[in-house]
């Protein structure tokens, strides 16, 4: 008998566990990102958009449908208004992640074992008011629009109905904020949801991605980046030998076309788990993270949406500029006060590197505004702020991306192959999570924004809406494109 128990024991040990390989080993990770997910939207929906708990609890939490902690009467969250913090969770809730308001930033989210003492050590940045003098400039640089109505040529009633479209959706999961449409340079078309203006910040995720592009475009103009050189990054782990590196090889124009090559930290399953959730709302360093990805395939032949890839690209811009008050000052200066977006924020982490791959705060006008720099081929009141062949990069399709339709080029989406036969095959659009789309038409000199607070399944399709808008405009004879 003593005999068998060691035996028994090793045929024990050899037969797998059922479902073992199912176990979610990052639930721990998953609720601290949870806490982080609503205490950044709660932060930033009080202090940066100025809503309500009310409204935030309504739409900017209906995001995490039905793992929400608390109610807007109360839970296991603090709000502190005077300064300007939010903190949730704690105990059976999982760890606590706190987010505070930063002048000029907006609300910046701190690690697990920060608190409110920590606050005044986030970074912060001073930025001119905006003038209110706006109000009294005409548009697109400024606020003054008059009579927004279409021209003669276009269908009042068709446009009427696209808008119609657009916020009375068939599921509730599809929360239109702000409809904009922009013709020939003109605000033609404006609605908004109740408690909703002009003047509402709200987060555009991932149409942050054509923000920065257009930043790094800049740099490339002026020829301090290239879209075929190494980004030049210091990769992690730093090894104890000049051996060459792989990932080397990764070109600014890989990051930009999501086709770096790297292991895939924000996709296949593992959303908001690893990766860059864990620097957008529990506080780790982007900048580091961003690097410590290993090479699992040769740049350029796989297409990956990746907020790393982005960061990697903003990486190298910030190489390009140093790291002082240049880099924090150069959005605006280079940017956003060149067209008038004066009510856009770029948010940072704690550690001041900007999030421009999501966490950027700003307006429809201010989105308006942007699409119709594209829609001019990068000239805005005769000065050229961005180059015709820089536009021209972002709308062509990275390689990578054919097997999935040619839907994709430098950090804006590609109207699919399989929908060009139904709507304006040229246009390109920026896209974010949540429904955040500016859509820019140069057939119909259009330039479509809608703001969205969706949640559950989405899938408010964006050339759907372009399909529905341009039924009420000609096309262009000779277009921009």
């Amino acid at each position: 008998m003593r005999l068998v128990a060691p035996l028994l024991c090793a045929l024990t040990i050899g037969v797998p566990l059922a479902h073992a390989e199912d176990y979610d080993y990052f639930g721990a990770n998953r609720q601290m990102i949870r806490n982080g997910v609503q205490a950044v939207l709660t932060c930033n929906g009080l202090f940066t958009s100025k809503r309500s708990l009310d409204q935030v609890f309504a739409q900017e939490l209906a995001y995490l449908a039905g793992k929400v902690v608390g109610t807007a009467k109360g839970g296991n969250y603090r709000v502190d208004t005077k300064l300007g913090y939010v903190n949730v969770g704690g105990g059976d809730d999982g760890v606590a992640i706190g987010a505070a308001f930063r002048e000029g930033i907006g609300c910046v989210v701190m690690a697990p074992d920060m608190s409110e003492a920590d606050i005044g050590s986030l970074p912060e940045l001073v930025v001119p008011a905006t003038s209110p003098a706006a109000a009294s400039i005409p548009w697109p640089e400024g606020d003054l629009t008059g009579d927004i109505a279409p021209d003669a040529d276009v269908s009042a009633q068709a446009l009427s109905a696209a808008a119609d479209w657009a916020f009375e959706r068939d599921t509730d999961e599809q929360d239109t904020l702000s409809l904009l449409i922009v013709h020939r340079g003109k605000l033609v078309y404006e609605r908004y949801a109740d408690g909703v203006d002009m003047t509402t910040r709200t987060r555009t995720w991932s149409t942050a991605k054509s923000i920065v592009a257009t930043l790094i475009g800049m740099q490339v103009d002026a020829g301090n980046l290239a879209l075929d050189e190494s980004l030049g990054e210091t990769w992690l782990p730093a090894l104890p030998h000049d051996a060459p590196d792989p990932r080397d090889a990764i070109t600014l124009r890989h990051a930009l076309n999501m086709s770096s090559g790297l292991y895939p930290i924000d996709s296949f399953n593992m959303e908001y788990a690893t990766g860059s959730d864990l620097s957008y709302w529990a506080g780790a360093s982007s900048e580091k993270d961003m690097r410590d990805r290993g090479l699992i395939t040769q740049p350029g032949t796989f297409w990956d949406y990746e907020n790393y890839d982005t960061l990697l690209a903003v990486g190298a811009l910030k190489r390009a500029l140093g790291s002082g008050q240049a880099y924090l000052d150069y959005p605006r200066m280079a940017l956003f006060d060149k067209i008038g977006m004066h009510n856009t924020l770029a948010s940072t982490d704690r550690f001041g590197d900007f999030i421009f791959s999501s966490q950027v705060y700003t307006n429809a006008r201010d989105l308006a505004r942007f699409g119709l720099l594209y829609l001019n081929q990068g000239k805005w009141q005769g000065e050229q702020l961005i180059s015709e062949e820089w536009i021209e990069f972002s709308r062509t399709p990275a390689p990578a991306s054919a097997v999935r339709g040619n839907d994709y080029g430098g950090q804006w989406w590609l109207v699919p192959d399989e929908r060009k036969a139904e709507v304006p095959g040229d246009a390109y659009s920026t896209a974010g999570n949540r429904g955040q789309f500016v859509i820019v038409a140069p057939s119909h000199e259009l330039v479509i924004v809608r703001r969205g607070l969706d949640y559950g399944k989405q899938g408010f399709d964006r050339w759907d809406l372009l399909r529905e808008v341009v039924k009420a405009f000609p096309p262009v004879t000779n277009p921009r494109s």
